[in-house]
């Protein structure tokens, strides 16, 4: 016997005995330590008083550097106060009795042994209420390698539960076909692309029947136990939806590092939040949703690149209930390469700023609960704290070039970093504690990326319709430069600028903090574009090895 079933078998059933609890977490012991209350809340208080510091009229220095510092950093603060408050809330566990007791009779132990299925949980029966649960798990596919796709199949089919496991092909491929026949599951292809990832799973449901479905991305394998942990929680008739992480196995390279650890907080630590308020929302992959819900709101959200935050919102307006657990259930891709974190940004930062312009959350309008409005707020503006670098960046400058400086010249600059520093080194010292180190990496892209989402805002303003691109697909190699001309023309400016800066400072006979910062800035815009550099050295590398055996293979075949 398998020692999955050892272990279903020997377990007593934990709700039996309703005087013992559950035990708690790792998840849930991490967020409610006081080590990490304590910072938190040493972290709010370093906010709060370097807002009233800016906000200070007597500290008010000339009015346009001053005006552009009190819009970014307005953006930070708010940002900042609202992601403390989700922290202290995600101590909160969603597993509650009827997780529990529905997961203690989740599959039945004398169908396993009549039927003789032991070895194959795969084929295991799922029950809730006493009855039979029928589940598609879709695996959207547009354009991943078959290697990739071939490894989320093969977990997926192999899930312990019964379910039927779906290929939905929008690259219309007959690789992609043959490949799901191959390995047991269910294949997919529609004549049409519209509606991009959510029509695509909209056009599954319009042919299959399961009571709840799984969506992953191409490139995220599931493991064995998804349905086990997630399946339970639908016992209740008012979940709608159960969000599990994304973790990434492919942390490698500078971009997918920082793009990688930028995330691990939210996962960790916001979306947990969230499940306090009613508020947790779907991210697109590794998520399981109940068929009656997604119909109630007419399908998953199909007008927007960003159909997971809208279905999620439009779930939360009908009065359902999500689930987030920060339990990691598959591991997938993040951003490796420049291009590929540029478009997955762009198309993500588009709808939320969609929902802030054309659905706002505070408007009466909307049935809401307060905390949701706060928290959906929240999510709408959020790449607005992606563009406040770019405003904070044209501050030195001014004063190099124009000497008009933010602040009241009579303020020291020891002061000014003391204020400064109970914001951003608390904040730091806090997501240090989370990630167990230091993470540069995702400094670097978080100060570096105010193009893309300047751009993104513009599409929304304008209406610009925004390409789907999928993270692990493989095209024609382009170079990353084509994507950071922004960064390298404000790189070559702040450059001249600190020249500028350090000749004047000379001629002053002291140095100034503008020069400081601006000189700051040049290095962190310097080593992202030495990182694009260094990307394009190595991906050109990669093509010249196989163009470079192909020549060699000719000329062997020719004096053959």
């Amino acid at each position: 016997m398998s020692t999955t079933f050892d272990r279903l078998f020997i377990e007593p059933r934990r709700t039996d005995h309703p005087q013992s609890r559950p035990a708690r977490t790792r998840e849930t012991e991490t967020a409610q330590s006081p080590s990490m209350v304590l910072l938190v809340l040493l972290a709010s208080a370093g906010i709060v008083v370097y807002a009233i510091f800016l906000l200070n009229p007597g500290n008010r220095g000339d009015w346009l550097p001053y005006v552009m510092v009190i819009a970014a950093e307005s953006v930070l603060v708010f940002h900042a106060l609202l992601a403390m408050w989700t922290v202290l809330a995600s101590g909160y566990d969603p597993r509650g009795f009827a997780f529990h007791h529905a997961q203690d009779r989740l599959y039945g132990l004398e169908e396993i042994l009549q039927l003789h299925t032991e070895s194959r949980p795969q084929d295991w029966t799922m029950s809730l209420d006493g009855r039979s649960v029928t589940i598609d798990v879709f695996i959207t596919t547009y354009g991943e390698d078959l290697g990739t796709i071939r490894r989320t199949v093969t977990a997926a089919v192999a899930m312990h539960g019964a379910h039927e496991t779906w290929v939905l092909d929008d690259g219309r491929s007959d690789e992609v076909a043959a490949l799901a026949a191959e390995l047991g599951a269910r294949y997919i292809r529609r004549l049409s692309s519209n509606g991009a990832k959510a029509g695509n799973i909209n056009h599954a449901l319009s042919i299959t029947r399961g009571e709840l479905f799984v969506v992953f991305d191409a490139d995220f394998v599931p493991k064995p136990e998804f349905l086990y942990e997630t399946v339970p929680f639908f016992a209740s008739k008012d979940v709608a939806f159960v969000q599990t992480p994304q973790a990434y196995g492919n942390l490698e390279t500078v971009v997918s590092k920082g793009a990688g650890y930028m995330q691990a907080v939210f996962y960790r630590f916001i979306q947990p939040g969230r499940n306090r308020f009613n508020a947790a929302f779907c991210v697109g992959t590794n998520v399981i949703f109940r068929r009656a819900a997604i119909v109630d709101v007419g399908g998953i959200y199909s007008d927007s690149k960003s159909e997971d935050v809208w279905t999620s919102l439009m779930l939360h307006e009908k009065g359902w209930r999500t689930v987030y657990i920060p339990k990691e259930l598959a591991v997938g891709d993040t951003p490796e390469t420049v291009e590929a974190y540029t478009k997955q940004q762009l198309r993500w930062a588009t709808g939320g700023f969609e929902i802030m312009l054309t659905h706002n959350p505070m408007s009466p309008k909307r049935k809401l609960t307060i905390d949701q409005r706060l928290q959906y707020t929240v999510t709408a503006t959020f790449y607005l704290t992606g563009i406040a670098p770019l405003l904070l960046i044209m501050v030195p400058p001014l004063q190099i070039f124009f000497n008009l400086t933010p602040m009241n010249l009579t303020i020291t600059p020891a002061t000014w970093l003391l204020y400064y520093a109970g914001f951003y080194v608390m904040q730091v010292l806090v997501a240090f504690y989370t990630l167990g180190s230091f993470r540069w990496q995702t400094l670097l892209m978080a100060a570096v990326s105010f193009p893309i989402y300047v751009r993104a805002l513009l599409n929304a303003v304008f209406k610009r319709e925004q390409a789907w691109h999928v993270t692990g697909s493989k095209g024609a190699y382009r170079s990353p430069f084509a994507f950071i001309q922004p960064q390298v023309l404000v790189f070559v400016f702040l450059a001249l600028t600190t020249v500028v800066g350090a000749w004047k400072d000379l001629s002053n006979g002291y140095p100034s903090l503008a020069l400081a910062w601006n000189a700051t800035n040049t290095i962190i815009l310097g080593g992202f574009v030495v990182t694009a550099w260094r990307e394009g050295r190595s991906a050109r590398r990669a093509l010249r090895k196989p163009r470079g055996k192909r020549v060699a293979a000719l000329t062997t075949a020719g004096a053959a």
